[in-house]
């Protein structure tokens, strides 16, 4: 859907060969281009249609058995619904270049989409072997040449990798959510502060009229004078209340 110059379309393909011919212009190489995606290419906002927000391009397969079984689709693998034979993969690209990967509509990293892909789809054309120059695919040729020792290596790797990429996710998310609370916290510390002086002033005011009362000439009183002591809670940060309660009779001559 709004990949460059097609709005939308859908094309099933058969067992075995298939062919796709036309004349220069009939959408051959945007095909191309859509399967370049699902082999994890980079996206780029040309890739976008006119007057959208974004490319998208699905395809939907059907795997032998014991495809999920390889050990480097681990964490593709993890991702599979129940009871989903198939496979289904999809890439998005947003019209400000930024792009996206999904299996089954699930989020995954690029590489593991290409991966995926890769086992799926053989790509060949006449400028197949620029890909020699890539350093990832040479790369590749390499620790293919070393042997299953240096595999075993690379996929030990991506898994601690993929550990140390969840684990900085977690840290940003933590983060996040204190950088949300602090304001909060600052605020509830200002309403409490405000509280006591408030209490303060109004102890104070009723102890200045208690005080009067007493003084008043006419004023004869028997009292008993309870004090309690209250220990502070986490609100009173650290601050003890005295409660003051006064009982007895009083009487004006």
């Amino acid at each position: 859907e709004n990949l460059v110059l097609i709005r939308e379309a859908e094309l099933e393909l058969g067992a075995g060969l298939n062919v796709l011919s036309g004349e220069t212009g009939a959408g051959k190489t945007i095909f191309a281009q859509a399967i370049g995606l699902l082999l994890g290419v980079k996206g780029d906002v040309a890739a976008v249609g006119p007057a959208a927000n974004e490319a998208y391009v699905e395809a939907e397969f059907d795997v032998a058995e014991g495809f999920f079984d390889d050990a480097e689709l681990g964490a593709f693998a993890e991702l599979r619904p129940e009871d989903e034979s198939g496979v289904v993969l999809a890439r998005r690209v947003f019209a400000d270049g930024r792009t996206r990967a999904y299996a089954w509509g699930r989020a995954i990293a690029r590489e593991d989409l290409a991966a995926a892909t890769e086992r799926l789809i053989a790509m060949s054309g006449q400028f197949e072997q620029r890909r020699l120059a890539r350093p990832a695919y040479q790369l590749d040729v390499l620790d293919a040449f070393v042997g299953d020792e240096q595999a075993t290596r690379r996929r030990e790797t991506r898994e601690a990798w993929r550990s140390l990429t969840a684990a900085r996710r977690r840290n940003d998310d933590v983060t996040r959510d204190a950088a949300r609370i602090k304001p909060r916290k600052k605020v509830w510390r200002e309403v409490q502060t405000r509280c006591r002086s408030r209490y303060r002033a109004v102890t104070c005011r009723i102890d200045g009229l208690i005080r009067g009362i007493i003084k008043h000439p006419g004023f004869a009183f028997e009292c008993d004078i309870r004090r309690q002591r209250h220990a502070p809670d986490e609100a009173d940060s650290g601050h003890e209340i005295s409660i003051g309660t006064i009982k007895g009779q009083f009487h004006f001559t």
